[in-house]
């Protein structure tokens, strides 16, 4: 792959430290949810809300292009995503990802077509695609 952009964020002390990007645009605290025995520190944020954030907005792109692509002219898609992280059988973590998309003014039908096809293209979804169970609504 040629890369068309790289990110690069540095995070010290885990999910109870700091973390920031080279560009200065983030830079924030982590903590630890209280959901999750932590100590929930107020205006701290968590890998899983950065996760949501992310991938979010990177479904609505998705969903958009895909509408483009098609000749189609669609308001702006609304994304909300929802990460859950549990145990994973056999030790360790899993996440799980459900996303629930609204397509303004566009029939149901058209609607899940263009979700479904954006889950074929977004990033996110390719990187978690056998690995992350990612549930689609689209509403």
């Amino acid at each position: 792959m040629s890369s068309l952009y790289t990110a690069t964020a540095r995070a010290t002390g885990g999910r109870n430290g700091h973390t920031s990007s080279d560009d200065g645009v983030i830079d924030f605290d982590t903590s630890i949810p209280k959901s999750m025995g932590g100590p929930g520190k107020a205006g701290a944020t968590n890998p899983e809300q950065l996760f949501a954030a992310g991938y979010a907005a990177c479904f609505s792109s998705a969903v958009e292009f895909v509408a483009r692509s098609r000749g189609l002219k669609i308001e702006p898609v609304e994304v909300t995503a929802k990460v859950g992280i549990g145990p994973k059988d056999g030790g360790g973590f899993q996440l799980e990802v459900a996303l629930q998309v609204h397509i303004p003014n566009l029939d149901l039908a058209t609607a899940t077509e263009l979700t479904e096809a954006g889950h074929q293209v977004c990033p996110y979804s390719n990187a978690t695609r056998g690995n992350v169970p990612v549930h689609l609504t689209t509403v």
